[in-house]
């Protein structure tokens, strides 16, 4: 073959293979074309479909800085105003921008907090009472103002229970010439300003969300108070306090949790809680462990056994047991498995508030700064306070019904697996030796005298008047009672 025809062929198979790989590069360079616009079709529909998900949280789930635990309440109606919405809500889990804090201020707001913090006796302390229009704190109010102390209370009002209650205890601190704040103990910004206003020489912080049963339907609200709640006390004592005051808080028997030794000492172990609640409080105590330790917080946890009298709870079985029997409404009652009966350790309100202010008058000194610095280790402490006399709560029942002058309608049940537990005992030995706790009322003496308040704030007679039972007014036939029984 001659040597042209060969190099005619040679060429024309090189031109098919360059026509060849230039057809591979049109078809390469068309699917890179395909992928990088499915790749920017892809990116835009993620981004739309982000901010469609961002749209529809917004518009459905409030924002975690200012989300706030309500609890529902049977009196609570559509037509409530913002206002009233905003006191029924349980502390906040975390700050706001939106602050309550902001309402508070100016020369006269610190006059008012100053002059309600000052004691009025030589040597005495000021302290920083939250939820001082609770059961136990306005009580511990009363007998800090009584003694010439200086007190200044701080509550948010929510509506675990009837809010009037607490608004009366509120008027009667203030005719007692003690201020009590419409606040959050979360508000960090409200408790850093007092701190710079009032130099407090202690903390009494019974703020708390109580209850054992309730925790099954709003456990947020015991994480919100009982937790969160207890960090930002303890954070404002030690970081924005000068000096630091000595802590005292409300803790609870119910820490013994499934502990069936008896009587229950301090010194058994709290580490099968039998509720959230317990849990929240058991978690309480490892966090003051924390801040004691860190920060040489000087802190006392104290140990309520069921806490009743006078301005009481609603919803503690006492109270509740007294309206359903003048309402003529059933009452239930548990017992065990067993069939025993479940037994309290009943403690009376003024026994309580005796060993409270034994605990702030021997609490020690704090010994951190705002520096963070510590000069050495600071008191850490648990006590028990309780009656040390468990009484069956069928017991209880038999007084009310002979000072109410009417029968109760007993319904008995084998207690559920809601957190309660069979019985509670305390061992005071140990607030004894360092304070000289010693109670000395009977659950006969004491429900007299809860009894005679009962029948004065819901204006009850001894021919038959009326009662708020449930929100209601109820018309009773018979109450053989009168304010000496």
């Amino acid at each position: 073959m001659p040597a042209s025809s060969v190099d005619a062929a040679a060429k024309g198979a090189r031109l098919e293979r360059h026509a060849g790989a230039a057809v591979l590069l049109r078809r390469a360079a068309g699917a890179k074309q395909l992928v990088s616009a499915s790749s920017h079709l892809l990116f835009r529909a993620t981004v739309l479909a982000t901010l469609a998900l961002v749209v529809l949280f917004t518009v459905h789930y409030p924002s975690l800085l200012s989300h706030s635990f309500r609890l529902s309440s049977s009196s609570s109606s559509a037509s409530s105003s913002a206002r009233s919405a905003s006191r029924s809500a349980h502390r906040s889990l975390l700050g706001s921008a939106a602050s309550a804090s902001a309402s508070y201020g100016g020369a006269a707001w610190e006059r008012e907090v100053r002059r309600s913090a000052t004691p009025r006796r030589d040597g005495g302390i000021s302290v920083l009472v939250t939820g001082a229009a609770g059961f136990v704190g306005a009580h511990c109010s009363l007998a800090l103002r009584a003694r010439g102390d200086g007190v200044l209370g701080l509550d948010n009002f929510n509506s675990y229970y009837d809010p009037s209650l607490k608004r009366a205890r509120q008027r009667l601190l203030a005719s007692r010439g003690v201020a009590v704040l419409d606040a959050d103990i979360n508000d960090a910004a409200l408790l850093e300003r007092l701190f710079a206003a009032v130099p407090f020489t202690h903390v009494l912080h019974l703020a708390a969300q109580a209850g054992v049963r309730y925790a099954m339907r709003a456990p947020q609200a015991y994480v919100a108070s009982n937790v969160a709640g207890l960090v930002s006390v303890l954070e404002a004592c030690a970081r924005h306090a000068d000096p630091q005051p000595a802590v005292v808080w409300a803790s609870s028997s119910s820490v013994y949790g499934l502990n069936t030794d008896a009587p229950f000492s301090e010194d058994h172990r709290t580490d099968r809680p039998a509720s959230l609640y317990a849990a929240t409080k058991k978690a309480g105590e490892a966090i003051a462990h924390a801040y004691n330790h860190i920060y040489g917080l000087s802190i006392t946890g104290l140990r309520f056994f069921t806490v009743y009298g006078p301005w009481g709870r609603p919803d503690m079985a006492y109270f509740s047991f007294a309206r359903s029997i003048v309402a003529g409404e059933p009452i239930t009652l548990f017992r065990t498995a067993g069939g025993a009966d479940v037994r309290r350790d009943f403690t009376y309100i003024d026994d309580v508030v005796r060993g409270c202010l034994g605990a702030l008058d021997t609490a020690g000194r704090s010994t951190g700064s705002k520096s963070g610095k510590k000069r050495g280790p600071a008191p850490l402490r648990v006590y028990n306070l309780g009656n040390t006399s468990p009484v069956p709560v069928t017991r209880m029942v038999a007084i009310l019904e002979k000072l109410l002058g009417k029968k109760a309608n007993k319904r008995v049940v084998t207690m559920p697996s809601n957190g309660d537990v069979p019985f509670t005992h305390a061992n005071v030995s140990h607030a004894a030796h360092d304070f000289g706790y010693r109670p000395a009322t009977s659950l006969e003496a004491g429900l007299r005298h809860f009894v005679d308040w009962f029948v004065q704030y819901y204006k009850l007679d001894a021919k038959g008047g009326s009662v708020l039972a449930g929100g209601k007014t109820t018309k009773r036939k018979s109450m053989a009672m009168s304010a000496a029984s």
